[in-house]
């Protein structure tokens, strides 16, 4: 399979790691309004920076080197108040896009570490 844009990777990273959270958030609620709660407070910038901080220990030279290169990508949109947090989150994106995309048993392996590494068991209210 051809390498891809980095862009397109991160585009569909942030899709597969929305589709990853709410697998697992489907499982802690059935109301809809805590649900969007849990998926929101898992899938945002902020959240996704202290995720990829805490797997880069498990992270190879390749996605090492993905996630230098997301971190480069400019923003598109102004209204991003923070673009460094923005763009480090992007890294995880293109990382799991890439493994997503070249990689099934490699993105299934970073699904485990991420379940791991993710306290589910938080209370939103």
């Amino acid at each position: 399979m051809k390498e891809l844009n980095i862009k397109n990777y991160a585009h569909i990273g942030d899709a597969v790691y929305e589709v990853f959270i709410r697998e697992k958030t489907i499982y802690l609620t059935s109301n809809l309004n805590r649900l969007h709660k849990y998926t929101v407070h898992f899938v945002n910038a902020a959240f996704q920076t202290e995720l990829l901080e805490k797997i880069i220990p498990f992270l190879n030279d390749k996605e090492k080197d993905l996630a230098r290169r997301a971190r480069n990508i400019p923003t598109s949109s102004a209204r991003r108040i923070n673009k460094q947090l923005h763009s480090t989150a992007t890294s995880l994106e293109v990382i799991i896009g890439y493994n997503y995309i070249h990689d099934k048993q490699r993105f299934t392996e970073l699904c485990e570490i991420m379940e791991n590494l993710i306290d589910f068991n938080i209370e939103i209210k």
